[in-house]
């Protein structure tokens, strides 16, 4: 009971922390690293990490992780309205409830594959690969708008993510093999979604 306080207590405060970050950093920081800032690559990421830190079920991954990046979104825009005075209503309106729910299929997501890197079989190769596939797929959405630096951080970062995720060299080299059609199917998603 006390673990699921904790985990509940690192989901509310990461989510917290990871809005007001999100939106102190794209002003604090210059081009190309404030566009890494605003990208929803790093909240899959984030989400990732609390799945990959979390004993226990799958299940409960999934949950951390989706409370991590429901509570990062009115925190997100509960920073704009302390820093440059937006209306309070953002943080209720159809944009930021539509982000919740991006949050909520994400959290899922990438909590779940954040847990299965412990796994010795394909879910475990699936989990490694994911994270860096997000931010593949969110590079090559990025070179269409000719934004070639942040797209060159993010593919870097694909990399780093998978090493550090992957327990053996046969996991990250395998993460990396199922990242590239994982991205392809991201890249896709963006493109239905009108978002590429």
């Amino acid at each position: 009971m006390t673990q699921d306080r904790v985990l509940a207590g690192v989901a509310v405060l990461g989510g917290v922390a990871l809005g007001a970050a999100d939106f102190a950093l794209q002003k604090l920081l210059p081009y190309p690293w404030a566009n890494l800032a605003n990208s929803a690559a790093a909240w899959a990421v984030a989400a990732f990490a609390l799945g990959y830190r979390v004993r226990g079920s799958a299940a409960r991954a999934a949950v951390a992780a989706t409370v991590l990046l429901v509570i990062a979104v009115p925190s997100y825009y509960l920073t704009a309205v302390l820093v440059q005075h937006d209306d309070l209503a953002s943080m209720w309106a159809p944009a930021s409830l539509l982000w919740m729910f991006f949050g909520v299929l994400a959290g899922i997501v990438f909590g779940i594959a954040g847990r299965w890197t412990r796994l010795p079989n394909w879910r475990g190769y699936v989990g490694v690969g994911l994270p860096g596939a997000v931010l593949f797929a969110e590079a090559a959405r990025l070179l269409r708008r000719d934004l070639a630096a942040t797209a060159a951080i993010e593919a870097v970062l694909g990399v780093l993510v998978i090493a550090l995720a992957g327990r053996t060299w046969r996991q990250r080299a395998v993460g990396v093999a199922v990242a590239v059609p994982l991205a392809l199917l991201g890249f896709l998603g963006y493109q239905t979604g009108g978002m590429a």
